[in-house]
């Protein structure tokens, strides 16, 4: 009986031993960002036998602009070879063609290229009337979007969706990754402080591609009534990703560094602080003339895509952010604080530091008031978070992708 359970007790001890060594021996699941091109995933655009056949007998418009390609053929090239009833594009900030400044007026006209009326949705004409959809079925957006509140395109998104559900018109978004897409950050905007620069209580990094912001649109009532929406999502793309672009989304985000810096950046507009606007390194380059930091000098000039940029032929100093958002910026997964606090607080020039554009960007009078009351990044980041988490329950629900 004693030999029946010692070896009763060997075989158990082994179990165990056998079980702990086998759970050992599994391979831990770590989800590990990739990498990826726009090669490597596939956009709505790209997955036509998808959408084509919605687009059979229907006359179509087109919200797009210069990222909206198939590999390297317009959007609207793609629709009018594939014998789509393509009657009108709108054309959203910086144009049709990507070229004009930010702020700048888009006329409507007709584009050479296609012979098809372009409507500009920027300047006192951000929606579309019903009369400009009233020869349209279905209206089809697809433009490359960076993740930031205060990239208009998104604004111009929610102008076109409320147009539809007042017109009952179908509103499709061929949906593209978010390159700024592995994280969410920064202050939310108080409604009274809505403009087109951000229309809705979301933070400045909202961690949303354009497909999963309009069903958030839709299903948070931020239109008078939700719109008739087809989402058609990318392949090959989850929010822990690095999407890399190779098209500049707009004329002064030339660069992946740009872009992953834009969102802390932008809030410089809003100050005397120039990003490099006027020069060949915009949103990697920041200063102001006599300012008492900084290791770089600048001179903006007027080009192609900033005539006029802030400080117009006087020079600069400040720093040069050349590849840190490639190393830094993306890798921290948060807004990078350290240089608008330490401008204000260092740079020489309190007096007139910020204008009335910041309260814009910022979407929150708080923030402005934290850098003039001297709060570290720290204290000022853990004031977000409150409302970081309660955005993030809302953007749960509205996810296409898996998430970081």
């Amino acid at each position: 009986m004693r030999n029946y359970e010692w070896h009763k007790s060997i075989k158990l001890v082994l179990l165990l031993l056998l079980i702990n060594v086998s759970a050992f021996a599994q391979p831990k699941v770590v989800n590990l960002p990739r990498y990826l091109s726009d090669k490597e995933v596939e956009t709505g655009a790209e997955q036509t036998e998808l959408w084509l056949p919605i687009l059979t007998g229907k006359r179509v418009a087109l919200v797009a602009n210069h990222t909206s390609l198939i590999n390297k053929t317009h959007l609207a090239d793609t629709l009018l070879k594939l014998k789509v009833n393509l009657v009108k594009v709108f054309a959203p900030e910086h144009g049709f063609r990507g070229m004009a400044d930010a702020g700048e007026k888009v006329n409507s006209s007709i584009d050479s290229k296609t012979g098809l009326p372009l409507i500009s949705l920027y300047g006192k004409n951000k929606k579309p009337s019903a009369e400009q959809l009233a020869d349209v079925d279905v209206v089809i957006f697809d433009i490359q979007d960076v993740g930031a509140r205060f990239y208009t395109y998104i604004s111009t998104m929610t102008y076109v969706m409320e147009a539809c559900a007042e017109s009952n018109k179908l509103f499709i978004v061929l949906d593209r990754p978010n390159p700024n897409g592995f994280y969410i950050d920064g202050p939310v905007l108080e409604p009274k402080n809505a403009s087109f620069v951000g229309l809705h209580p979301v933070p400045v990094v909202h961690g949303c591609t354009v497909g999963e912001y309009a069903k958030m649109v839709n299903g948070e009532g931020w239109i008078s009534k939700p719109c008739n929406l087809t989402v058609i999502k990318s392949k090959n793309y989850t929010h822990r990703d690095f999407y890399e672009i190779t098209v500049p989304p707009s004329p002064n985000l030339k660069t992946m560094n740009s872009i992953y810096l834009y969102p802390s950046l932008c809030f410089f507009e809003g100050t005397m602080v120039s990003v490099g606007r006027g020069t060949n390194f915009p949103f990697e380059l920041i200063g102001f003339p006599g300012s008492a930091l900084g290791d770089t000098t600048f001179k903006p000039v007027s080009m192609p895509g900033s005539k006029t940029p802030p400080h117009l032929n006087t020079l600069c100093r400040g720093f040069s952010l050349v590849n840190f958002g490639n190393k830094i910026v993306k890798n921290q997964r948060s807004l990078y604080l350290y240089w608008i606090v330490n401008f204000y607080e260092k740079g020489g020039k309190k007096q007139g530091f910020f204008n009335d554009f910041f309260l814009k960007l910022a979407g929150t009078d708080k923030f402005q008031k934290q850098i003039e009351a001297g709060e570290s990044e720290e204290k000022i980041r853990l004031s977000w978070q409150n409302d970081l988490k309660k955005y993030q329950v809302m953007r749960n629900k509205y996810l296409l992708y898996e998430d970081f």
